[in-house]
């Protein structure tokens, strides 16, 4: 339980210190991008590998780059659902969706380790 919640804010931080870099990717505050990462987190669980599942002959054809392309829906995903996420284009979520998977990446090192 403790792993989740950790989990969870390092999600939550990621996605906040993502709107920051990214211009496209807005989010009010930090309450916002906290909701927005519980939300992203139900939507990874449910939708996104069944999404990578049907779009599998696309991402072996790709050498695995259209992931980051379902990781940008699963933004737009959150943005419609939540409203608590501002996304202005596609460029935009796509650019946040790799920008959100390697600050992810980097503070679940550090936090781990």
């Amino acid at each position: 339980m403790v792993g989740l919640l950790i989990r969870w804010a390092i999600n939550a931080v990621a996605l906040y210190l993502t709107t920051l870099v990214v211009p496209g990717l807005q989010v009010a505050n930090f309450t916002n991008a906290v909701i927005a990462a519980l939300v992203l987190g139900i939507v990874n669980a449910v939708l996104r590998p069944i999404l990578l599942l049907l779009t599998l002959p696309l991402t072996i054809l790709t050498l695995g780059l259209f992931t980051f392309v379902v990781n940008a829906g699963m933004l737009y995903v959150v943005a419609a659902v939540t409203h608590r996420l501002v996304i202005v284009n596609f460029f935009s979520a796509l650019v946040g969706a790799i920008v959100l998977s390697v600050i992810s990446f980097v503070l679940s090192r550090l936090v781990t380790v």
